[in-house]
């Protein structure tokens, strides 16, 4: 976990009191970053481009929490069937054989797949920081997610070649995961223990993040440019540019 304590909502936020919110913090699979859909598609024997991977990706966290909503589970995505994941992931793709993609795409699987970088989502975070909002990253990950964005050049604590953050925070740091709140807590200290109320969190999962944001008492924004979670009763959005209008 890195963390600077200069960007904290008293002493960043240009227009105290205006827009939705005073602070932004966003999951980083699935929002910044997301499998890397060429070496997947190398696994397949498929050549795969990262629109391809993007709406493959969304299609088979949905398919992968679905499952465990039907099921009545409550564990952390991480523990449910990835399997699920890989075989709809391929789907996605057309690869026809889901036994034979869960075999592959296994053999390459690790947290550093994370690493692909979803420009769209980068430049409504210069946006963010460019008008001063507070912001920081809090991740379920494998201890790896801030060295990963660093070197992509996603985001990072201070200088570097993505954008500034006030903090990331990795589950496996700081020893506790979304959907349990205590993950914000180091976040929101950080930030000058803001107004939970006037604070967006900002993720790709139904179960980790609109369940972890709630219970911090956070507003809960799913990312969801596919419509897939119409009807859930949360509320989402389509990309991180709908955030430049609430602050």
């Amino acid at each position: 976990m890195t963390v600077t304590r200069t960007a904290t909502v008293a002493d960043m936020v240009a227009h105290p009191g205006s827009g939705r919110f005073d602070a932004l913090l966003f999951d980083a699979g699935g929002v910044v970053v997301m499998p890397d859909p060429r070496a997947i598609g190398d696994s397949l024997g498929l050549v795969t481009s990262v629109p391809d991977g993007h709406r493959a990706h969304y299609h088979a966290l949905f398919t992968l929490e679905q499952r465990a909503l039907e099921e009545g589970g409550a564990l952390t995505v991480e523990h449910l069937d990835w399997n699920v994941y890989r075989a709809a992931y391929a789907a996605a793709l057309g690869f026809p054989d889901p036994e034979a993609a869960i075999a592959r795409m296994s053999r390459i699987w690790s947290a550093l797949l994370w690493r692909c970088r979803i420009e769209e989502s980068i430049a409504a975070l210069w946006k963010l920081y460019q008008k001063r909002v507070p912001m920081g990253i809090v991740s379920n990950a494998s201890g790896q997610i801030e060295g990963v964005l660093r070197v992509q050049g996603v985001c990072q604590v201070g200088a570097g070649a993505g954008v500034p953050m006030s903090v990331v925070i990795d589950s496996h740091v700081v020893g506790v995961a979304k959907p349990d709140p205590a993950i914000f807590e180091p976040a929101l200290e950080v930030l000058g223990q803001p107004d939970r109320s006037r604070v967006a969190y900002i993720g790709d999962s139904f179960i980790n993040d609109v369940g972890g944001a709630r219970a911090a008492g956070l507003v809960a924004l799913q990312i969801d440019p596919y419509g897939l979670y119409a009807g859930h009763g949360h509320e989402c959005i389509a990309s991180l540019h709908e955030l430049l209008d609430w602050v």
